[in-house]
């Protein structure tokens, strides 16, 4: 057993959404404390890796209005992350949070500070923003261009870990026989010079217990792949079938390969749902109940408003697919969520192939598109095909969802997690004292002079 991958699991916390079911009355509150507390409880006692925290800017709308089927409205991410830190103790801490309306500085203290109290357990997912709306809610008043904001994204994150390093791991000597607090008096000394920074000063965060607090990123276009593959400690992946995260995983290691890195220093973790039941047939009839009250038929016209990026509530979600072509070029539709595609007129026509080849109905195809729910059967085939992928390289673990929250990560750890832990693939325990970094089995990062020399060459 001792040659097999170990598996990574995290999990995320569900929002109002398509893939969530808030009126199903197994759900709880998505913004009350007992429900966060609940689900980190349950992780950590499946001995998950880390919490995922999601994060939107702004309320999404349609046409103007806020549509309850898919609604971001929870409590800052930094101040959950902060209270679950006091009641786990090994768990990550993993947060989402933007690099386009967000500034290095803060950035870096908060989560230099998050990584102190938790002991080494913080992790910052960077995604950036690419919609106006979003920006209306900021100083910036608008949105950068695509390749303007992966290079805000690069140089902030340069920026953050420069800020970190700016305190070496011995910088606090605290020697009350000498009288000697600090070693120099140029600790927290930085300045980042950049297209979209410069900025110079001191830095008032000591170096946290993981040097740099593991970085997560989820990028999906070619420059997303190359900017995680040269930055990011572990990659959020939405390719969920096993041919497509293969694909995915082989794509990305070989990027990661010619930024000069080593594959293996970074891990691959697809999103997945699961739905479990004492026989196969039992799952597969869940699903189909989750998935019809998942997308309903008002849900099925918004989603497909997303990608024809216009008005669709004219036409029978029981019937067949618009008539008409989608107008990308149009004022956007969907506000305050990243476009499903780039490039609508080709998905549109993929839709319509689908629906003719299987007879599926606009509401049907939706669905099809639409099913987050990786796994579906018994225990036994779930840890089954977790530990498929991940022993043939189409991942190196996942992060888990649910349609219900808090409660919906029960199942998972009480029935899945011990099969992978009797067959040797996952911890049965916590290392006393690990980071999140180590429990990753990821390096620890550069001392501060090896960063710095790096950073300057």
């Amino acid at each position: 057993m001792s040659n097999r991958k170990q598996i990574v699991l995290g999990a995320y916390f569900p929002g109002v959404n398509h893939d969530t079911v808030w009126s199903d009355p197994a759900s709880g509150s998505h913004i009350a404390w007992e429900s966060f507390e609940h689900w980190a409880r349950t992780a950590e006692r499946g001995r998950l890796d880390l919490l995922f925290l999601a994060e939107g800017l702004r309320l999404r709308t349609r046409g103007g209005e806020i549509f309850d089927q898919d609604v971001v409205g929870r409590p800052d991410t930094f101040t959950v992350l902060a209270a679950l830190a006091a009641v786990t103790e090994h768990i990550g801490l993993a947060g989402t949070i933007n690099s386009t309306f967000n500034e290095p500085y803060e950035l870096a203290r908060k989560f230099a500070t998050l990584d102190i109290l938790s002991g080494g357990r913080a992790a910052w997912n960077v995604v950036t923003s690419s919609d106006a709306p979003t920006g209306e809610n900021f100083r910036r008043g608008a949105y950068l261009g695509h390749h303007q904001r992966y290079e805000r994204a690069g140089e902030t994150l340069a920026a953050v870990r420069a800020l970190w390093d700016s305190w070496g791991s011995d910088a606090v000597v605290a020697d009350p026989a000498s009288g000697t607090f600090l070693r120099d008096g140029h600790v927290g000394d930085f300045a980042v010079a950049g297209n979209q920074f410069d900025i110079a000063g001191r830095f008032t965060t000591p170096r946290s217990p993981q040097g740099h607090p593991v970085v997560l990123q989820a990028g999906e276009s070619p420059a997303g792949r190359d900017f995680a593959a040269a930055s990011a400690d572990a990659i959020f992946s939405r390719y969920q079938k096993f041919d497509e995260a293969r694909a995915f995983y082989d794509d990305v290691k070989a990027r990661v390969r010619k930024a000069g890195r080593d594959p293996d220093e970074v891990r691959i973790l697809p999103s997945a749902g699961v739905v479990l039941g004492d026989t196969d047939a039992e799952a597969r009839e869940r699903h189909a109940h989750i998935h019809d009250r998942q997308v309903d038929p008002w849900t099925s016209i918004v989603l497909a408003e997303m990608v024809w990026n216009r008005d669709l509530s004219g036409y029978d979600p029981d019937g067949p697919l618009p008539d008409v072509e989608p107008t990308p070029e149009a004022p956007t539709w969907i506000e305050g969520r990243a476009p499903l595609t780039q490039d609508a007129h080709a998905t549109v026509a993929a839709w319509r192939e689908l629906a003719q080849a299987h007879g599926y109905s606009l509401r049907e195809t939706v669905k099809h598109v639409f099913d987050r729910a990786v796994f579906v059967g018994t225990p036994e085939h779930v840890a089954d095909e977790i530990d498929r992928y991940v022993q043939n390289d189409a991942s190196d673990g996942f992060i888990l969802g649910s349609h219900v929250s808090p409660s919906g990560l029960d199942e998972v750890v009480d029935r899945v997690v011990p099969i992978l832990q009797e067959r040797g693939v996952f911890r049965t325990d916590y290392t006393p004292g690990a980071t999140l970094r180590e429990n990753l089995g990821l390096a620890h990062p550069s001392r501060f002079g090896e960063r710095r020399a790096a950073v300057a060459s």
